[in-house]
């Protein structure tokens, strides 16, 4: 197999050198996925490089093609969910070798206060470490065919590819029995909503909690909350079919996003709930969330697009705080949820449903309509047939 000096065939020995990937490119604002052959790495210094197995496919993904990263983003490799197997380290990375499965969720610093405290989806670097793309320092992990850069470091990652680049810390190891396209949800998605429940609302057995938007975050919050003993969770959306699911999965009372009075359909003839979780990010939505509160209640929101006006009055006694990544530390929470997972009490794979990297674009237009929640690219070295151990073998909706 012949190749250029200093590039790695796909497929063949792994070196210092970067490696050939067919990887997703989005060329231009609003433009579509590419599949094109690529230029992955080297690891630098703490850095990992990763054969993909499996990548989450993420709202957040859409809002980036439509502008989020600002100007110069594009062209960009996109993927945030990813999950694999390390096959390469960079100078300085001693708690990973290659052979080892890990989740890559978002990058941080480590050493900031909120890092060192334990929370560092709030780390004082997240914006440039994730959501510029390019990493703290600017530097180019991809390059297309002819060598020219490629925004490459979106979420520290970029894996929607047969590899990717991420740094040691966004890495999350875990056991190498696991369906990839399960792990792969866990780094950011489904991290979210679990994490809100369990982590940043602190839901306790017996408590009751609203989830308002239930999608993949709120269908994954609502599981965490099952598995904490809530006394009570209602489901909020506007999609029945997205409520039969929500109900399916232990939801104890649904309530039609377009009732009249939003509040008191939530509240049902109660003093309000112990908590609210909002995933909707629309100003009415969100300010409902806070109304439908008891004293002492707490409410948190996360993929806030609009202004929220707050009455003051609404939070005499009561919290309201604003998530990202559901508060969690990934290499605490993501452990322990797959600890769940294998005692049946995470059961996301029916949320599931997998496609092919040249399917990004349909898989796109599948969970904007609400036909699947949860859309995985699954990648070469993991593909089988659909219908497989852990893959959805139809919309997860239908």
């Amino acid at each position: 197999m012949s190749r250029e000096p200093g590039v790695a065939a796909t497929g063949g020995p792994i070196t210092d050198a970067a490696v050939r990937s067919r990887s997703a490119v989005v060329r231009e604002l609003r433009g579509g996925y590419v599949v094109e052959d690529v230029l992955v790495g080297p690891a630098g210094p703490g850095e990992v490089l990763v054969r993909v197995q499996a990548c989450g496919l993420c709202h957040t993904d859409a809002i980036a093609r439509s502008g989020l990263g600002g100007a110069g983003f594009f062209p960009a490799v996109l993927g945030h969910e990813g999950a694999g197997v390390v096959v390469a380290v960079g100078p300085g990375v001693e708690h990973l070798a290659p052979g080892t499965t890990v989740v890559l969720s978002f990058d941080s610093c480590g050493r900031c206060a909120p890092c060192r405290a334990g929370r560092p989806s709030y780390c004082v670097e997240f914006l440039e470490r994730n959501i510029g793309g390019r990493g703290i320092d600017d530097r180019v992990a991809i390059r297309d065919a002819g060598g020219a850069p490629l925004t490459s470091r979106w979420f520290g990652q970029s894996s929607f590819g047969e590899f990717a680049i991420a740094t040691a810390r966004n890495c999350v190891p875990v056991e190498d029995d696991l369906p990839p396209e399960i792990l792969a949800p866990l780094g950011c998605g489904f991290l979210t909503g679990a994490g809100t429940v369990l982590v940043e609302l602190d839901l306790r057995a017996g408590e009751t909690l609203a989830v308002f938007g239930v999608g993949a975050v709120g269908l994954s919050a609502i599981l965490a909350a099952k598995a904490r003993g809530a006394a009570e969770i209602v489901a909020v959306d506007v999609q029945p079919a997205r409520l039969a699911v929500a109900e399916r999965l232990g939801a104890t009372r649904v309530v039609d996003g377009t009732a009249p009075d939003l509040v008191q359909a939530v509240r049902a003839g109660t003093s309000g709930l112990d908590a609210t979780f909002d995933t909707t990010g629309r100003a009415s939505v969100m300010a409902a969330a806070v109304e439908s509160l008891g004293m002492g209640g707490r409410s948190a929101l996360c993929a806030a697009t609009d202004e929220l006006t707050v009455r003051p009055q609404a939070l005499v006694g009561r919290s309201l705080t604003y998530v990202r990544e559901g508060s969690a530390d990934p290499h605490t929470l993501i452990p322990e949820l797959v600890r769940m997972w294998r005692a049946g009490a995470f059961p996301v794979e029916s949320l599931v449903r997998t496609y092919g990297l040249d399917e990004l674009d349909e898989a796109e237009r599948d969970a904007a309509s609400g036909a699947v929640v949860k859309p995985v690219i699954l990648l070469p070295a993991a593909a089988r047939p659909p219908g497989g151990p852990g893959v959805a073998a139809g919309p997860a909706l239908s």
